[in-house]
């Protein structure tokens, strides 16, 4: 028998793994067989996330820090709307708008002061004023009272403050240029380009009245602080300069100072520099992003804002039509007739422009400001 405990002998050794000698009666013992390695199942690659647009913060995030101070300790100004510039489509639309208002002076003094038919519809509207005046007149004279060079300057000035404490240089320049142009515009046209032929027996019959001074103040500053307040006061704002501007051309009529012609084509000068400025915003002049509301998407407010002040538009409009129908002879006629048909028809005429200017206004600016 072979004795299993006898030493083995020495045998050269490889130089990696353990063999085992083969003395004569020892049988060498199975190599072990190596261990088989388990495969681990491969992962599939995940898909590589969408670059987000900014950072996402999480449930508890709070806001982004604050920019570090500057070397003077003062932290570094930051742009209202870094990045954006004023859309063009909306500056086109502001444009067109510019231009049709100046058409419509044109038009509306072609209308009534060039033609004899357009020129006895509005002097019947101006003799009718006499009907009543006593008592409308005490509720026209103060607010014709308001209107005075005192009254541009502190109107301007409080438009321009408002834009100055949101930091808007360029946007305080816009309604300084407003409010100056719309005034210098009235002026220039009333004394220096538009005349009046004589073609009534009337006193006065050729002195031009067109546009009216007193309503180009009250809807110049109406406009500019609709320019310059921040988004969500603007339908407010755009309301109460309608009524506000429509209370000062109607006061001029119920005082004989003006034809309803007059204080129409005042309303549509005014219409006529306020879009073009906004034809010209820059991003001094934008708003700050809102979230949650897409790029060049107007608030509810707004819309439904310059809606009720276009029906309001469509009803005075119509009764105006139909006013104006009776005087000239044709058309429908009113219960009404003569020159109190035709008081009554003015009146609701100015009030239907000024109604359509705001509105069309409220959406230019609110349009030309979302960035």
């Amino acid at each position: 028998m072979t004795d299993r405990t006898l030493p083995l002998p020495d045998l050269p050794q490889p130089g990696r793994g353990r063999v085992v000698g083969t003395a004569k009666g020892y049988t060498p013992p199975a190599p072990s067989a190596p261990k088989a390695r388990t495969a681990r199942a491969t992962r599939p690659a995940r898909p590589a996330r969408p670059p987000v647009p900014g950072p996402t913060p999480g449930p508890t995030s709070g806001p982004p820090p604050p920019s570090p101070p500057d070397d003077a300790g003062r932290r570094p100004a930051q742009a209202r709307v870094p990045g954006l510039e004023p859309r063009l489509r909306p500056r086109i639309f502001a444009g067109v708008v510019a231009v049709l208002a100046l058409w419509g002076v044109w038009a509306t003094w072609d209308t009534f002061v060039v033609s004899e038919r357009g020129q006895r519809a509005d002097q019947l509207a101006f003799a009718g004023a006499v009907n009543g005046k006593g008592v409308l007149w005490e509720l026209a004279e103060p607010v014709l009272g308001l209107v005075s060079n005192s009254f541009v300057g502190i109107g301007l000035a409080v438009a321009v403050v408002f834009a100055l404490a949101r930091g808007r240089w360029w946007l305080a320049a816009q309604v300084a240029i407003l409010v100056v142009g719309s005034n210098l515009t009235t002026q220039v046209l009333k004394h220096g380009i538009l005349d009046r032929p004589a073609l009534l027996d009337v006193p006065r019959a050729d002195i031009n009245t067109l546009p009216s001074g007193h309503t180009t103040v009250a809807a110049s500053v109406a406009a500019g602080l609709l320019i310059a307040v921040p988004r969500r006061w603007r339908p407010v704002v755009a309301v109460a300069g309608a009524a506000y501007t429509g209370a000062t051309g109607v006061s001029t009529l119920v005082g004989q100072w003006h034809r309803p012609s007059d204080v129409v084509a005042a309303v549509l000068v005014v219409l006529a520099w306020s879009a073009g400025v906004c034809a010209l915003s820059s991003p001094s002049s934008l708003d700050e992003p809102r979230v949650g509301l897409e790029r060049g998407a107007l608030e509810p407010g707004s819309s439904a804002t310059a809606g009720l002040l276009l029906l309001g538009t469509a009803v005075t409009g119509a009764l105006a039509i139909g006013a104006l129908g009776s005087v000239r002879g044709y058309g429908w006629g009113l219960p009404l007739g003569g020159d109190l048909t035709a008081y009554m028809g003015g009146a609701l005429g100015v009030i239907a422009v000024t109604l359509a200017a705001f509105a069309v206004l409220l959406l230019t600016r609110q349009s030309t400001a979302r960035p």
